[in-house]
C-alpha cells in the first residue's frame, strides 16, 4: 500500500489499483456482515458524516445513509432546496457553517463538474465525490467493477466491458473506463454517436455505434440510462428509435454470449434501455449492484475515516 493515503475519494482517476484492491477487500468484509443477523458494527461512531445533495438522487442518497448506518456513524442530511443555497448562499459558506458543527466528513453530489474537488482545496474535512455533474461518480464504478470481480472469480482482466447509452452526459461511464482499465479489463462505448463525446477515444477505449456489434463481442453490458435531465437539445429523433437501435431486450439476446451479464446503474428506463424480461433474467446482476453498493461505501467510508486508504 502507497504511504500516500488519500484525505478524500474525489475520483477513480488518481486511485491505484492497490487502492481499489484494498477497497474490494474491505468491502468483501462487509458484505459478510451485510448477510449477518446483526448488521451494524460502532467502527465510525465518534465520526459525523455529513450528506449534502445539491442534486436529486434516491439511490445513491440511500446506499450511503444505509452505510453510514451500519458504520454506527452520527449523520447529517441535507437538501439544497430547502438550504440558504437556494438564498443565494456559496457553496463555502453553506459547508463551512456545517463544519463548524464538528462535522468529520462530507458526502456530496452537485451538479456541477468539479466541485468536489474544487471543496477539497478550501475547506478542512474530508470529502467523498457523489458524483459532480457529467464528470465522475467514483463509488458507481467501484460497485460495478466489485460486481463483475466477485462474478467473475476476483479476476477481470481480458474481460471484455460494453458501456451502452448515454456517454456524453454520463459521470458513470467515465469513471467505469477509468476503474476497469486499471483492474486489465477491455472496454467499449457504444451508443448514437451524438451521444459518444469526440474526447472518449484519448481514453483507450473502443468506440461503436452498433449494438448488435458490440453485444457480441461483449462479456459484459453495461446499460446506462438515458440522461434526459442533462440534455440542453434533442440528440436523437425519438425514444422508440433510441429503443430500437440501442434498447436490449430478449430478441437481442438470442443473437448474443449466452453468459452476458447484464448491468444497469438505476434508475432503469424500462422498455428504453433494458426491456423488463432482460433486466429480471438469470444473466443480470442488477439487484446484486444495489447490495454490493452499501457494502463499497461502507469500505470507502471506513478506509477515509481510519486514513489508511
Amino acid at each position: 500500500m502507497s504511504s500516500n493515503n488519500l484525505n478524500h475519494l474525489l475520483g477513480i482517476k488518481g486511485l491505484s489499483k492497490e487502492q481499489i484492491d484494498l477497497i474490494f477487500s474491505t468491502a468483501d468484509n462487509f458484505l459478510d456482515l451485510l448477510q449477518a443477523p446483526v448488521k451494524k458494527t460502532p467502527a465510525l461512531r465518534d465520526i459525523t458524516v455529513a450528506n449534502l445533495f445539491f442534486e436529486n438522487s434516491t439511490r445513491t442518497r440511500v446506499s450511503f445513509e444505509l452505510a453510514e448506518k451500519r458504520l454506527g456513524a452520527d449523520i447529517v442530511n441535507f437538501s439544497s432546496s430547502s438550504s440558504s443555497v437556494s438564498k443565494g448562499e456559496t457553496l463555502i459558506d453553506t459547508v463551512n457553517n456545517i463544519l463548524s458543527m464538528k462535522v468529520d466528513m462530507i458526502v456530496m453530489r452537485h451538479p456541477a463538474p468539479g466541485a468536489s474537488q474544487f471543496l477539497s482545496k478550501h475547506v478542512k474535512c474530508q470529502i467523498i465525490n457523489a458524483g459532480d455533474g457529467t464528470h465522475e461518480h467514483p463509488t458507481q464504478a467501484l460497485l460495478d467493477a466489485f460486481s463483475m470481480r466477485n462474478h467473475y472469480k476476483n479476476n477481470l482482466s481480458g474481460k471484455k466491458v460494453v458501456i451502452v447509452g448515454d456517454i456524453k452526459h454520463s459521470r458513470v461511464a467515465l469513471s467505469n473506463i477509468y476503474c476497469l482499465q486499471l483492474l486489465g479489463a477491455e472496454v467499449m462505448v457504444c451508443g448514437p454517436a451524438t451521444l459518444i463525446p469526440k474526447y472518449i477515444e484519448s481514453t483507450g477505449v473502443k468506440v461503436s455505434t452498433n449494438l448488435d456489434n458490440a453485444l457480441r463481442w461483449a462479456d459484459v453490458a453495461n446499460m446506462l440510462r438515458i440522461q434526459m435531465e442533462r440534455q440542453d437539445e434533442r440528440y436523437f429523433p425519438s425514444i422508440r428509435e433510441y429503443s430500437t437501435l440501442y434498447g436490449l431486450n430478449m430478441e437481442r439476446m438470442k443473437n448474443v454470449n449466452p453468459e452476458l451479464l447484464i448491468m444497469h446503474p438505476g434508475p432503469i428506463n424500462r422498455g428504453v434501455e433494458i426491456s423488463s424480461d432482460v433486466a429480471d433474467s438469470h444473466n443480470s446482476i442488477i439487484l446484486q449492484q444495489v447490495e454490493n453498493g452499501v457494502a463499497i461505501r461502507m469500505a470507502v467510508l471506513f478506509l477515509l475515516a481510519q486514513k489508511s486508504l
